[in-house]
């Protein structure tokens, strides 16, 4: 069964959004950190796109049709739910799922470290990414075909926020598992509405741990707050 409301908007419909239980919320180049008032704490990947945290007190947030509205209200999202779940213990997505059941892997964002091990365990991966030229990945414009035909896809978390989650999920057939990885994963088992989705990996960070934020603040990304987080699943 396909869906036809993307995630946030759903979820947005499910619980709204609550300015005051926004206790902080920083900006940096490449991540946007929020902390809510009982220290849980939510990122996003902004993949370029300029942040005024300001805009979370407009009378119209969220516009979930407003790009920076979106990513702002995922990292809400983040932070609201990724700690419900109580995890049993931290996991790589390459040691928890089989990869060598497949035979068509496709992967929807450059995770670098985890392409190398595809490569090391002589694993074929077909990689796309909008904001990568880097070399072996492939076009993007050949990405329907790719998805088309795959029976496993690592899709990255920031395709909710950028609306091009719900795009992809309609590209894949049915046979097709789907794995979102990424610490802008929304630890939910409502993501798993969406029949294809098998395992959404993410990162919970300890409550009210303020270097996660100074971090973002910095400009610094995924490998250099992730050592202060817990890889987990669902």
């Amino acid at each position: 069964m396909k869906y036809n409301e993307e995630p946030l908007k759903y979820y947005y419909g499910k619980y709204g959004f609550e300015i005051s239980e926004v206790k902080k919320t920083v900006a940096g180049e490449k991540y946007l950190g929020m902390m809510l008032e009982d220290g849980r704490i939510g990122v996003c990947a902004t993949l370029k796109q300029k942040i005024d945290v300001e805009t979370i007190n407009d009378d119209s947030f969220p516009d979930l049709d407003n790009l920076e509205h979106r990513l702002i209200y995922n990292a809400y999202l983040n932070a609201m739910l990724n700690y419900r779940s109580d995890y049993k213990d931290e996991r790589d997505i390459f040691e928890f799922i089989n990869f060598g059941n497949y035979h068509k892997i496709v992967m929807i964002g450059d995770f670098r470290p985890l392409v190398a091990k595809f490569r090391q365990s002589e694993m074929e991966v077909s990689v796309f990414d909008l904001f990568s030229d880097r070399e072996g990945v492939m076009p993007i414009e050949k990405r329907g075909k790719y998805l088309s035909k795959a029976d496993g896809v690592i899709l990255t978390a920031t395709s909710i926020f950028n609306n091009t989650f719900h795009g992809i999920m309609e590209s894949v057939n049915n046979n097709c598992d789907v794995f979102i990885l990424g610490p802008t994963a929304i630890l939910d088992e409502d993501m798993k509405r969406y029949e294809n989705v098998k395992v959404i990996f993410g990162t919970v960070f300890d409550k009210n741990d303020n270097r996660i934020l100074d971090i973002i603040a910095d400009n610094q990304g995924t490998r250099h707050f992730q050592k202060f987080g817990k890889k987990v699943y669902i």
